[in-house]
């Protein structure tokens, strides 16, 4: 069986090292930078199923490697961890709306973080849904720009509710279990739990107003996407 392959990008070797020691030690292959002119250079030659990129690297920083990254066809679907010291949480925004999968700050503990890759792992295959917008009930959205809007006003969601929104909004009609939908959650909580998600699917409701009954209840499993007419 190939091991998942992950190129950590961090310019703090003891970081860099003690990741590189703990993710072999899962069983992942590991490959390392320290800077961005080698991490763009090592993902376009070994295409690694998910880069985990600090942001205050040597140039050109985090921020411009997840761009190129997202713009280069032959690495845009691959799977992109950030990590960041600083604390402004606009630093999440930007890079959820560069294309980031997850955003982990610093300090941060090794076993969760290996959680979070794995979840990124299990996601359905970037690939197999080379969408970048949909629109269906009145509801539109756009996962380059991680904007949603309700008939054109813009829906104020969090990182979790955008993509359990993109989710169930995809696949219209096709159930999902807790434990699927879980995967959305633990981006922003590593210990989130099956039960978290009808906390989350509640917010999400709540934002969607009138329009919340498209996010319906299937008893004893999880949730689906049930479409209806726009208003």
């Amino acid at each position: 069986m190939t091991k998942p392959l992950v190129l950590i990008v961090e310019d703090d070797l003891p970081i860099l090292e003690g990741l590189k020691y703990n993710f072999e030690r899962e069983g992942f292959d590991v490959l390392t930078a320290t800077n961005g002119r080698d991490a763009l250079q090592r993902a376009r030659q070994a295409l690694p199923d998910v880069v985990i990129l600090d942001i205050m690297i040597p140039p050109p920083d985090g921020w411009q490697v997840c761009r190129e990254l997202r713009a280069d066809a032959k690495t845009k679907n691959t799977r992109i961890l950030m990590l960041t010291a600083r604390e402004d949480e606009m630093d999440e925004v930007v890079g959820f709306s560069l294309g980031a999968d997850d955003y982990v700050s610093k300090p941060f503990k090794t076993r969760p973080l290996i959680e979070r890759v794995k979840a990124l792992l299990r996601r359905t295959p970037p690939d197999s849904d080379d969408r970048e917008t949909l629109s269906i009930s009145g509801i539109e959205v756009d996962r380059t720009r991680y904007v949603a809007t309700l008939d054109g006003q813009e829906l104020i969601l969090t990182p979790t509710e955008f993509r359990m929104l993109w989710t169930l909004a995809s696949q219209p009609g096709r159930t999902f279990t807790r434990n699927e939908l879980l995967d959305c959650a633990r981006g922003e909580d590593a210990n989130s739990s099956a039960r978290t998600i009808d906390v989350h699917i509640r917010s999400l409701r709540v934002k969607l107003g009138e329009r919340a009954e498209v996010i319906d209840t299937v008893r004893g499993i999880g949730y689906r996407f049930k479409p209806m007419a726009s208003k």
